[in-house]
């Protein structure tokens, strides 16, 4: 089979083009909206929430020796926040209240929105 043209022909062709213009694209309006449908079809999973008072390392006969009464010390003070985590991601921070009889968390400081959900794929 033979070609219509050959490389000298097909050297001397011009191709003419250009640049594509597109209209600008924006849709901040239908990002938000869909990231709203995502979060409503998950608002009614549960959740662990735990608070943590402060962190300590103690070997383990220190451990094996433990008995009711024993206070272990922790590395935070008292007058410092405690730390509220959501499925092990930290999302506020708060201090802790007695109300009646049971403990709370007054909530003192709340991470970014966006990066409270970052780790919640």
């Amino acid at each position: 089979m033979a070609n219509d043209f050959n490389d000298d022909q097909m050297m001397d062709e011009k191709i003419v083009g250009g640049v594509a213009d597109f209209p600008d694209f924006d849709d901040s309006k239908n990002r938000g909206i869909f990231q709203n449908e995502k979060l409503d079809f998950l608002k009614d999973l549960q959740l662990n929430v735990y608070i943590e008072l402060g962190r300590t390392q103690m070997q383990i006969k220190d451990i094996l020796e433990l008995e009711r009464g024993y206070v272990i010390e922790l590395d935070k003070l008292a007058s410092e926040p405690v730390d509220i985590f959501v499925n092990n991601k930290k999302i506020a921070e708060g201090e802790v209240v007695v109300i009646d009889k049971h403990f709370g968390i007054r909530i003192t400081n709340l991470i970014d929105p966006n990066d409270r959900l970052k780790g919640i794929n």
